[in-house]
């Protein structure tokens, strides 16, 4: 018989009940149920670019489009392919595929084509929707698919009011390629309604809270990326465990919903939480410096949550330069939120009038997103926080599973009713990654390291694979960042480990500078005597590169191993050229 696990964090919880009670049906059944007991159905669910829609829509255009799928020929447990930004399409298919009991599996609409084939091969997708502009791209990657796939193409314009509707296409650069007239199997947006529209009411059984809701995608940053498996029951959990711990049952909460939706940040938590609590989300298609300023002004968001590049955004947008005391809550995920970063973030919204803080949250795509929140009134420097209700953590050995005494190092575990049902067609990696430890429970190997003190507070360190191993040490990049990142004319950093022949790797930092600072000699040193006073000797970076910009993978995260990749193609050419 499982034991409950040690939780010495609880005593922080405060107002938030250690055990919640879940829904225990489907995604829809949970935003319904909810908007219905919380007598919202004639609130605004989402706003698009200026166009509200009100639950009661929401809920007809799900029964409308959960038909049009249905008369396609998507049946129970069939996966479709969700290759859309953040649109009202997106959404609205998102919860009729659940109506339906059809499985979702949401990729970047930039996806690559060998990169769709796969995704499609790989979930055995019937349909995919797509938005116009990329749609020839999805029928190039069909062709090496071995399976007949149906593609619905969707138009930003058909979502916008008036008069954006009659402009938008005066403002794209790339027109979208017509239709092909030739081709059965695609199927205009328009039309696929209208067929929805005429087909029989829907009657069929409602999805279990065990059933599969969504599937999402590893980033493939350790190998081959792998379809995750999520529940019904994970995603709702999330919803009512974020609703709790972030303090999102406020009255008429506006979500800033930017995080795309492939992600598990943004589905979970920018959507689905949000909607789960009656609350408004404000759709934000594409993030971008010159837009966010005036998107955060025009809409006046509650709560924003995002990357740690979101926040950086913050501080290098020339826009915010109006009274923030409207925000009531922001939250970061989804990579590490450097200690620097958080004190000048802090210190902008304080500037500023807004009331709050930056709380960090920390969790994998194997539970959805967040699992772990630094509490409200508590912050203690470095910590990522503590769990959410019903989720227990531990820092075990990496070796054999032992559960480590606290303030030791050791990979973090996760159990609670957000871990993933497994990855798909994959039991070699499931049972890899989920493990019944010696208290009876499945645990959830995030791969991650790390360390919690005795109050249950935990200290994320780094992937177990970015580590940059100096003469036999371990130097983790995140302290060289948070070293580099003290100093006051640096908004951003990014440490890797480039091979030397004698010390195995030395470290290379990659640093922007705040607007308006030029490079120099002098700043490189002064970032190096930050670094000397505050890292060891070996995590000190050998060669500083001052660059305008990181590059970023496609949730915002900067992509450290591009740049680790970048400097291995510089010295294979070096060597080439000496011989």
């Amino acid at each position: 018989m499982a034991r409950t696990p040690n939780a010495p964090w609880l005593k922080y919880f405060g107002d938030i009940p250690e055990h919640l009670e879940y829904p225990q049906g489907s995604m829809y059944e949970a935003i319904k149920d909810n908007v219905k007991s919380l007598n919202k159905i004639n609130s605004v669910a989402y706003e698009f670019q200026g166009k509200k829609t009100t639950y009661k829509t929401f809920f007809n255009k799900i029964e409308t489009i959960g038909k049009a799928y249905r008369a396609m020929g998507i049946e129970v447990g069939d996966t479709v392919t969700v290759c859309m930004p953040n649109t009202p399409q997106a959404i609205d298919s998102f919860y009729a595929l659940n109506r339906i009991g059809a499985v979702p599996a949401m990729i970047h609409p930039l996806s690559a084509e060998g990169e769709i084939a796969f995704y499609v091969n790989m979930t055995k997708s019937k349909a995919v929707l797509v938005v116009d502009l990329f749609y020839e791209k999805v029928l190039e990657a069909l062709k090496r698919v071995d399976h007949p796939v149906k593609v619905i193409v969707a138009h930003i314009k058909d979502e916008l009011p008036f008069p954006l509707n009659m402009l938008y296409p005066l403002t794209v650069k790339k027109k979208p390629a017509p239709l092909p007239k030739d081709n059965e199997n695609v199927i205009d947006w328009g039309d696929f309604i209208s067929a929805g529209k005429k087909a029989p009411e829907l009657t069929n059984a409602l999805p279990k809270k065990e059933d599969t809701a969504v599937i999402l995608f590893s980033g493939g940053t350790t190998g081959t990326s792998k379809g995750i498996e999520l529940t019904n029951l994970n995603m709702n959990a999330l919803g009512s465990q974020v609703a709790a711990g972030a303090g999102f049952s406020m009255e008429g909460m506006r979500m800033f919903s930017v995080m795309p939706l492939f992600h598990g940040f943004g589905l979970g938590v920018g959507v689905h939480t949000a909607l789960q609590a009656g609350a408004t989300c404000i759709v934000i298609p594409q993030f971008t410096i010159e837009t966010y300023a005036r998107d955060v002004k025009k809409y006046k968001p509650n709560v924003i949550v995002g990357v740690p590049t979101l926040f950086e955004a913050l501080l290098r947008s020339e826009g915010f330069n109006f009274d923030l005391s409207f925000l009531r809550g922001m939250f970061c995920g989804g990579d590490s939120l450097s200690v620097e970063l958080k004190k000048k973030v802090d210190a902008f919204l304080k500037e500023h009038n807004a009331t709050i803080q930056v709380r960090e949250g920390y969790g994998t795509t194997e539970c959805v997103t967040a699992s772990c929140l630094t509490p409200f009134d508590t912050y203690r420097p470095g910590s990522i926080g503590i769990p959410l209700s019903d989720t227990y953590y531990a820092v075990v050995n990496p070796q054999n599973d032992t559960e480590l005494p606290y303030g030791e190092e050791g990979e973090i575990c996760i159990c609670g009713p957000t871990v993933m049902k497994g990855y798909l067609d994959n039991a070699e990696e499931t049972a890899s990654t989920l493990r019944r430890h010696a208290d009876g429970n499945v645990w959830l190997h995030t791969g991650d390291l790390g360390v919690m003190d005795e109050d249950g507070f935990v200290y994320y360190k780094q992937r177990m694979k970015r580590l940059i191993i100096v003469s036999g040490i371990n130097v983790y990049p995140s302290q060289v960042e948070n070293a580099i990142d003290a100093h006051p004319d640096v908004l951003l950093s990014c440490a890797i480990g480039v091979p030397d022949p004698y010390k195995m790797h030395v470290v290379k930092a990659f640093v922007v500078l705040r607007q308006g600072v030029e490079p120099s000699d002098k700043i490189k040193e002064e970032i190096l005597a930050y670094c000397k006073k505050n890292i060891s000797r070996y995590g000190v970076p050998r060669e500083i590169e001052f660059r305008d910009s990181l590059p970023k993978t496609l949730v915002g995260k900067v992509a450290y191993r591009q740049l680790e990749e970048e400097e291995v193609a510089k010295l294979e050419s070096k060597k080439e050229n000496e011989q």
